[in-house]
């Protein structure tokens, strides 16, 4: 019996005549891990393998082009317009099948959306030629993203005849065929998100004057005719469900959650048998690429799920950063009938089997970093930082195995030092693990002061090492004499980046601080440089919360300092990469004037792409002012001065300048080890700056290596 938090979230569901043994769906993701011509190969079979291993009742395919490779959204998509894309289909339905769960192909047209037809030189299918939007949408990518993205070209637009629109509706209902040959469980049909039927749906997008536009009746009728051909083509005992936008954020003249009222009935009398509930967004608005369909804000789409439930009498699938304890209460009041996750499940695709076993702390956490999609973004395979296997699950049984039980001694207990030496326990090898602070942590620590979800990450490794046979020796410095006298076969080091201040004018002045130092500053770390820069009550507040263990409790130094903290009104902060921005976000919170200034060319290297879409509109909301391109940046005694891109000396009042810049790896702890012959693997950002996600993959890389020699 599963836990009572779960229990509901656990129980069997059904969707028309498809059973399923729990209410836990993996929403329909485009991965981009498709094979050439849009064929599922064993990479997307591993894939998908994984999840339904992991327990979940149903898995969505990602985007199913109907017509590949028109339509097309990604250039890894896969496709099933042609009965060649069968074959891959049908192999992952039976390795989904062989573990318990039922899988369904999302059928889709991108529509609008389909930038891979501007690149082939095709035009976008579409309801009527789309106004032209303003926004800062690309304003927030960096120069090599831009680049990538730009490669598009211009898009040209084919505004659908009626005889265009009944050749797509006979495509998805062809594809839903195809489906059920395939052995496939049922299909989603895609009608949200800008893709085609929804640009449709939309009045913003649909200024049609026939009978497929105007009122929601009418722009309902595309999906409408879908619904009824994809019913015909596979019979009333194959399940059919279709996504649909419940509003479309940003866009005062889009799709109202009362239009999708209207559209929800109309699908379910056309014969759906579920309606999975999401919502899109203005697209030329950066923060909101992480507002809608892949929300920032915990049950953002839930509200709508229960008004839409209010409608309809079939199950509704809500989705939308829903932790399960919530999600299973929800369920039980009535107001949804299944929970779609995406990022959860990318993170750990165990977590069903591991709620069902009542082993949540053991469930991995997504910390919505947006590594996931930012990838698909620039054209990438998806990926996760903080599960390296998510995409290489194909090559994994491959992955060398120990073949004897070897010493190793992990040097530095960041997230790179806890992620090698939990893996290297379960792996069964004797591990110590030297960390020379008085805890675990390291930076991720501060970053996790900064960005709240990133403590998931924290407590999560910490709570796997604690729980392993490591040997954790705090407040200990890995020097060769101490590492002898455990004689390790092999040495990890993850000690982290160097982050000493660059070479700037004024950098020695006493009201200057580096990362380092606010760093040590908030968690009550001592410092020679401190020292000298703070006042006696600053040194003396500190040192006691170190002391009570108060400033090791992260939630209370979040708090205490918006009450408190050692730095004047206004601050200045010379770099713009992630740890500039989340430290500005962080002090803005607080009541501080802040400004951003780098010589770089635009800001937020280190973020992935949608969440620096989303920090640095929040950061020109809390009234920042954000300064890239700017040269000679010197340190004033009164604050910053600089050279603006128009060619304008400025100088910009501070108490306090921060400086975040020259964060460099560091190798001479790896390089001191060699030379006194240790066998040593060096991870995380003293290697190369690659934050979480580097130190994780570069984790699993360096235990593949001990085990395979």
């Amino acid at each position: 019996m599963p836990p009572s938090a779960y229990r509901t979230l656990l129980s069997p569901g059904r969707i028309g005549a498809l059973e399923l043994r729990n209410r836990l769906v993996v929403t329909a993701m485009g991965a981009n891990f498709a094979e050439e011509g849009g064929l599922s190969g064993d990479r997307l079979v591993a894939y998908h393998e994984a999840q339904a291993r992991g327990g979940v009742g149903l898995i969505i395919s990602g985007a199913c082009g109907v017509m590949f490779p028109v339509g097309q959204v990604q250039p890894w998509q896969i496709g099933i317009s042609d009965d060649v894309h069968l074959e891959g289909l049908a192999r992952v339905a039976d390795a989904v099948h062989r573990h318990g769960a039922r899988f369904a192909v999302q059928l889709h047209q991108g529509g609008l959306n389909a930038g891979d037809d501007t690149r082939a030189g095709r035009p976008q299918w579409c309801p009527s030629i789309p106004e032209r939007t303003k926004g800062d949408f690309t304003s927030g990518f960096l120069m090599h993203e831009l680049e990538a993205f730009a490669s598009a070209g211009t898009p040209t637009y084919k505004v659908l005849t009626k005889e265009d629109i009944q050749e797509v509706v006979r495509a998805f209902a062809a594809g839903a065929r195809r489906a059920r040959q395939a052995g496939c469980d049922g299909v989603e049909i895609h009608g949200g998100h800008g893709y085609l039927p929804s640009s449709f749906l939309s009045p913003k997008t649909n200024k049609r004057t026939d009978e497929y536009g105007g009122s929601v009746e009418n722009r309902s009728r595309f999906l409408v005719e879908i619904v009824r051909a994809v019913r015909e083509a596979v019979g009333p005992h194959f399940a059919v469900w279709v996504k649909l936008d419940s509003r479309e954020e940003g866009r005062p003249d889009g799709i109202r959650l009362e239009h999708a009222k209207v559209t929800a009935r109309l699908v379910e009398e056309a014969g759906a048998d579920a309606i999975t509930v999401t919502a899109y967004h203005e697209v030329s608005q950066g923060k909101l690429h992480s507002a809608s369909n892949i929300p920032h804000e915990p049950n953002w789409n839930l509200p709508a799920a229960a008004a839409i439930k209010q409608v309809v009498s079939i199950p509704i699938i809500a989705s939308g950063r829903v932790e399960p304890g919530h999600a299973d209460a929800e369920i039980r009041a009535g107001r949804f009938d299944f929970l779609a996750m995406g990022r959860k499940l990318l993170a750990d695709p165990e977590l069903p089997n591991k709620l069902a076993a009542g082993r949540e702390s053991e469930i991995r956490p997504c910390i919505y970093c947006y590594t996931c999609v930012s990838a698909i973004y620039t054209l990438e395979p998806t990926r996760c930082a903080v599960n390296p296997e998510l995409g290489i699950e194909s090559t994994r049984p491959d992955a060398p195995r120990p073949r004897a039980r070897k010493r190793v001694a992990v040097v530095g207990g960041g997230p790179g030092g806890m992620e090698a030496a939990r893996r290297l326990a379960q792996d069964g090898h004797e591990v110590v693990l030297f960390e020379r602070a008085d805890r675990l942590g390291g930076t991720l620590r501060f970053a996790s002061l900064a960005y709240p979800a990133n403590e998931r990450l924290l407590d999560w490794l910490r709570a796997r090492v604690e729980a392993s046979d490591v040997d954790v020796r705090l407040a200990t410095e890995a020097s060769p004499d101490t590492l002898r006298t455990f004689a390790p076969d092999d040495v990890v080091v993850a000690t982290g980046a160097r982050r000493s201040l660059p070479d700037i004018p004024g950098g020695s002045l006493p009201h200057v601080f580096s990362g380092d130092d606010l760093y040590k500053l908030m968690l009550g770390e001592r410092s020679g440089e401190l020292a000298e820069k703070t006042s006696l009550f600053t040194r003396v507040a500190t040192r006691a919360g170190a002391a009570t263990g108060l400033t090791a409790n992260l939630d209370f130094v979040r708090r205490a300092t918006h009450a408190w903290m050692p730095l004047g009104r206004s601050v200045a902060i010379v770099g713009g990469e992630l740890v500039g921005l989340e430290l500005a976000e962080f002090l803005a919170e607080r009541g501080r004037e802040v400004t951003v200034v780098d010589d770089v060319p635009r800001l937020g290297s280190g973020l992935t792409l949608v969440r620096r879409l989303r920090l640095l509109a929040e950061l020109r909301e809390h009234g920042l002012e954000l300064v890239a391109g700017a040269k000679d940046i010197r340190i004033e005694p009164e604050g910053i001065a600089f050279t603006d891109r128009a060619g304008s000396v400025r100088e910009v009042f501070a108490d306090h300048v921060i400086v975040a810049k020259g964060t460099t790896g560091d190798s001479s702890q790896a390089d001191a080890l060699r030379a006194s012959g240790f066998r040593v693997h060096e991870i995380g950002d003293g290697l190369e700056i690659g934050y979480i996600e580097g130190a994780i993959r570069g984790a699993m890389e360096a235990v593949d290596a001990i085990n395979a020699a």
